[in-house]
């Protein structure tokens, strides 16, 4: 039976910690994933791994920026075995730091394969997870994506479906294409037009206009390991993650 985590960024601006880890657990989630703020100090760390006890949960899965893995390996490898992290995933590149070339593009995924080899070498899995900017097409006519994945043949994807959808992407395509490289899959959802714009646009994953079982459907037939709700802005942390959970079981 398929085990759900949950994307703690959701609950970024409904703390305490403790209580998003205790409605979490008992609402019947085994796992959760932690993002940068929450490994950023020892005391943040601290309270992380008491969280987890207390309740239970597991944290397989964990957001780490690139500088982090970069500049302080030891650190991020430290807190992994604290936590049980088995997948560190880098999520984001600012605005400022994207690149606007293929060869831009290329240089940072050769960054990202280096910035991966302590972690590899540690048996843990590294990986990237994309947003919406990853598909749009360089004007040498290359996806960035595809360039991120082509710069080593050991990193991993942890896909973000609805950003895919949101970039007009095909998400199909994306399985297809790095399959076998999909380590875990993000599970939200896009509104109706016109609906939770106090939202951003995002919906309770089943709750939204994506084709969420066609795509569940493929991601497990690629092999995908661990599935993950997330929300990024919800006006209600426990509706969603309530939700998204019931959803989440029935696909």
């Amino acid at each position: 039976m398929t085990e759900f985590s949950y994307q703690l960024y959701s609950s970024r601006n409904f703390p305490p910690l403790a209580e998003t880890l205790k409605m979490v657990a008992d609402l019947g989630y085994s796992q959760v994933e932690g993002f940068g703020a929450l490994f950023a100090d020892a005391d943040s760390v601290n309270a992380l791994e008491a969280g987890l006890k207390d309740t239970g949960l597991t944290m397989p899965t964990g957001h780490f920026g690139l500088d982090m893995c970069e500049d302080t390996p030891d650190t991020v490898l430290d807190i992994a075995k604290r936590l049980g992290v088995k997948a560190v995933i880098v999520p984001f590149i600012q605005p400022q730091d994207r690149p606007n070339d293929s060869a831009g593009w290329t240089r940072y995924a050769a960054s990202l394969a280096a910035a991966g080899n302590p972690f590899q070498d540690a048996g843990l899995h590294f990986g990237y997870h994309n947003h919406d900017f990853e598909y749009a097409v360089t004007p040498e006519g290359d996806v960035p994506l595809d360039l991120i994945m082509a710069g080593s043949d050991d990193l991993q994807l942890e896909f973000d479906v609805a950003w895919a959808v949101r970039a007009n992407a095909d998400p199909l395509d994306t399985i297809t294409k790095h399959g076998p490289r999909i380590l875990c899959a993000h599970l939200k959802d896009i509104a109706a037009s016109g609906t939770c714009e106090d939202e951003d646009g995002w919906a309770d994953v089943g709750h939204g206009t994506m084709a969420w079982g066609t795509y569940m459907t493929a991601l497990r037939a690629a092999g995908c390991t661990y599935f993950i709700t997330e929300h990024d802005n919800p006006s209600d942390h426990h509706r969603f993650a309530s939700r998204a959970l019931a959803t989440a079981k029935s696909l």
